[in-house]
């Protein structure tokens, strides 16, 4: 029986029940004070808490989707992501200051030559007049002698909502497994932006630009290339500039990618959804403009607007995430434009959580690698 099984859950729920019915029964005859009275009282109310706190958990998990599997529970699931082109199956004072500088971990010390570097930056965009922080990953080759004269590719990275940006440096291992994967030859050199979708916390903007509230979109489209561009030594054509994103990131990356293909060149959505919502942490969004509701609505645009010459990624799990479904549906509707080409990685099993994002993300950086150039 699976973790997310209804009958894993009620058993649960029902051994709880008889756990708590059999305390009540028998604590008459557990009165007593010897050692046997004793060790039968503590037995049955630690069973009965661990049994409810199970419940509560597998009911939490159910609704949330945190975990798919018992392997993916206790992070034995190892399966890596596999990438699908369905394409070729037949379809300083300026507006970036560096606030830090941090050291790789692991080979090479302290030397950026050899481990890369992470800094800590803030961005304002000109434009949207977003000030936000971000941490930017400068491979190693950035600093070689050897390659003083070139520009890089760029990879704009976003969290989920809320989410942080020191996440995708701890927890998601971004740079790390750049750094490995341009290492053994398996992608290209890549500076990496790392920061949240949010960029006008608390409120969940999701990437659009909001009447009379902040311009989170343009921010994405223009001031945040421009910004580092003018910084770092990063091609400036839309062929150097890819994004990815992870559940509400990943929603953004794929619209941003769509609406502004003279900006990137590839879009990569991990566990993405494909409507902008309406709830409590987004507020009026689109303050009754139907035309902007309808632009932030992913299925709308494959429809209505012109097919974006850009390549985009999507990722999902058949046991586990709750887009399955629609993501097929997704990939056959940009398949059908002819022109956005389209490529997936699904996995067999796979909650909404970094686990089964951190298995996806070495193929997507290969997928995101071989759509860019340094030019």
């Amino acid at each position: 029986m699976g973790l997310t099984s209804n009958k894993v859950l009620w058993l649960t729920a029902a051994f709880a029940v008889l756990l708590f019915t059999g305390t009540v029964w028998l604590w008459p005859r557990l009165a007593r004070r010897n050692w046997r009275a004793v060790s039968g009282r503590v037995v049955l109310l630690f069973g009965t808490q661990l049994a409810l706190f199970a419940s509560v958990g597998l009911a939490a998990n159910q609704a949330f989707g945190f975990y798919a599997s018992w392997a993916d529970l206790f992070g034995r699931e190892k399966e890596q992501g596999v990438v699908v082109d369905h394409t070729a199956l037949g379809g300083a004072g300026g507006p970036l200051q560096v606030l830090d500088t941090g050291r790789m971990a692991g080979a090479g010390g302290s030397r950026p030559q050899s481990a890369g570097q992470i800094q800590k930056v803030d961005i304002v965009g000109r434009t949207s007049h977003i000030a936000t922080p971000a941490y930017v990953y400068l491979p190693p080759e950035y600093f070689q002698a050897r390659y003083r004269a070139r520009t890089f590719p760029a990879a704009v990275v976003l969290t989920g909502y809320p989410g942080t940006a020191q996440a995708l440096v701890n927890k998601l291992h971004y740079p790390r497994t750049a750094r490995e994967l341009a290492k053994n030859g398996r992608m290209q050199p890549m500076i990496l932006v790392m920061l949240r979708p949010t960029v006008a916390p608390p409120r969940d903007t999701e990437c659009v630009d909001i009447p009379g509230g902040p311009q989170t979109e343009t921010f994405f489209a223009k001031d945040l290339p421009d910004a580092v561009a003018a910084h770092y030594r990063v091609g400036r054509k839309p062929g150097s500039w890819g994004i990815i994103g992870d559940s509400t990131g990943g929603y953004c990356a794929l619209k941003i990618a769509m609406h502004h293909p003279r900006a990137y060149a590839a879009g990569a959505g991990l566990s993405p959804y494909y409507k902008a919502p309406i709830d409590p942490t987004t507020g009026d969004l689109f303050r009754g403009d139907g035309a902007l509701r309808d632009r932030a609505d992913l299925w709308w645009c494959l429809k209505h607007l012109p097919a974006p010459d850009t390549s985009l990624l999507v990722t999902s799990s058949r046991i586990g995430e709750s887009n399955y479904k629609a993501t097929l549906k997704f990939i056959g509707g940009v398949r059908a434009t002819k022109l956005t080409r389209i490529s997936s990685i699904i996995l067999e099993s796979g909650g909404h959580n970094f686990n089964t994002w951190r298995r996806e993300i070495p193929a997507t950086l290969q997928w995101m690698s071989g759509r860019l150039s340094d030019r």
